[in-house]
């Protein structure tokens, strides 16, 4: 700051939400207030603030032209957010600001839609608050603060918790030689998941070749850019994992082979010219000709399963739901559930809970600057899942008890 200035200070600070950070959804009242630390009485002629949400793509792609090179500019924007409040309208006069230190609230409402903050390689979606103060024959001070959307995905819904499954079969070919064929067919329980869960992955590989076959697998992010109806697409390996070598003419199972969720941002869906995708990889590599590949898709969502939204959603393909108890009397007295050691055996195997291991001869598992914000922690086994039949039903003294003799 200049030693002469008479405005020491000028930002703009934004309310905490109700858990303390400043993560908003559409449809919230985005506060705050602008704060004017003024060393010595100032005149001021308007203060005005402003919101702004924007998705911007953009990338260049050249072509070479003898020996020049001739570059193409591709660009979109989509805007989401654009508010704005005039603290100290400017009604060509002159407002005195007295030594000390000022606050003016504001107050924007959120549209109901929004897409969630990222970073991208080629774009972004970022919000913003800020802030403009104009004086009589001085340059325009200006403040700026940046704040996160998140848009709910509540992987709880029929679509997300149906399970997702694929087959796909590759001959390998060598020197025009016939080297038999590979076979793959994968599933898992469901489509829609949370960062921090482990997705079981259930799978059968039939290596029918002379050769010994690798299986892999892996997440992947899929971020699409879209731009004067050009598509550009930048795919990441969020996560790996690496099974064991298939002999020739040996098959493979994975009862539920582990991979984990790292911190990645949500799915990105509904924005017009920015996407980011998710799909489960499954790679078998074959020597001496190119791999085989199955993918099934993935939505990572923002709210986590529910303990008894599914009763079969973390072991099995079958997709069942049942809400009827949500609207049926709680009793006075209910019953006590039982001790959780007496559900869950401690002689449970812990592989397919454990993290999966990195595979080192993979590509690396780094993001060109995914967002992080927001990230559900899971570091506790699901409770039990009872019966919805009470097992002790109230006694009816009206109803005489059967006779065994007779």
């Amino acid at each position: 700051m200049h030693p002469f200035a008479r405005v020491r200070g000028f930002a703009v600070e934004l309310d905490r939400q109700a858990g303390g950070g400043t993560v908003y959804r559409g449809g919230e009242a985005l506060s705050g207030q602008v704060v004017v630390d003024v060393a010595k009485a100032v005149k001021v002629r308007a203060l005005a603030v402003c919101a702004r949400g924007l998705a911007t793509a953009h990338w260049l792609e050249g072509k070479s032209i003898g020996m020049n090179t001739i570059y193409s500019d591709y660009t979109a924007f989509q805007t989401y957010l654009r508010r704005k409040q005039h603290l100290i309208p400017d009604n060509g006069g002159a407002t005195v600001l007295q030594a000390g230190r000022h606050e003016f609230p504001f107050t924007f409402q959120l549209p109901e839609s929004l897409a969630t903050s990222f970073e991208g390689k080629h774009g972004s979606v970022r919000y913003w608050v800020k802030a403009k103060l104009h004086r009589p024959w001085a340059s325009v001070k200006k403040a700026k603060k940046d704040f996160t959307i998140i848009e709910p995905i509540d992987i709880n819904t029929p679509a997300l918790l149906a399970p997702q499954a694929g087959a796909k079969e590759k001959l390998a070919r060598a020197w025009y030689c016939n080297r038999g064929q590979v076979s793959v067919s994968a599933k898992i329980d469901r489509k829609g998941y949370t960062p921090g869960e482990v997705i079981p992955i259930f799978a059968e590989i039939d290596n029918c070749t002379t050769r010994t076959v690798v299986p892999k697998a892996a997440i992947i992010q899929t971020q699409t850019f879209v731009a004067r109806g050009t598509r550009k697409q930048k795919k990441s390996v969020v996560a790996s994992m690496l099974g064991d070598a298939i002999a020739a003419g040996k098959r493979e199972v994975w009862h539920g082979r582990a991979i984990k969720i790292p911190p990645v941002g949500p799915s990105i869906l509904e924005c017009r010219i920015l996407h980011v995708e998710y799909t489960l990889k499954v790679c078998i590599e074959i020597p001496g000709t190119s791999k085989l590949f199955l993918e099934l898709p993935l939505v990572i969502g923002t709210i986590p399963l529910h303990p008894f939204g599914s009763r079969t959603s973390s072991i099995s393909s079958q997709y069942s739901v049942n809400l009827d108890w949500a609207r049926m009397a709680i009793p006075e007295e209910p019953e006590a559930p039982p001790e959780y050691s007496s559900v869950v055996s401690g002689e449970e195997p812990l592989e397919t809970l454990s993290p999966p291991s990195q595979d080192s001869s993979g590509p690396p598992g780094v993001l060109e600057g995914p967002f992080f914000a927001y990230i559900q922690e899971f570091r506790f086994r699901p409770p039990p899942l009872y019966s919805e039949v009470d097992p002790n039903p109230p006694s009816d003294t009206a109803i005489r008890p059967r006779c065994m003799t007779c």
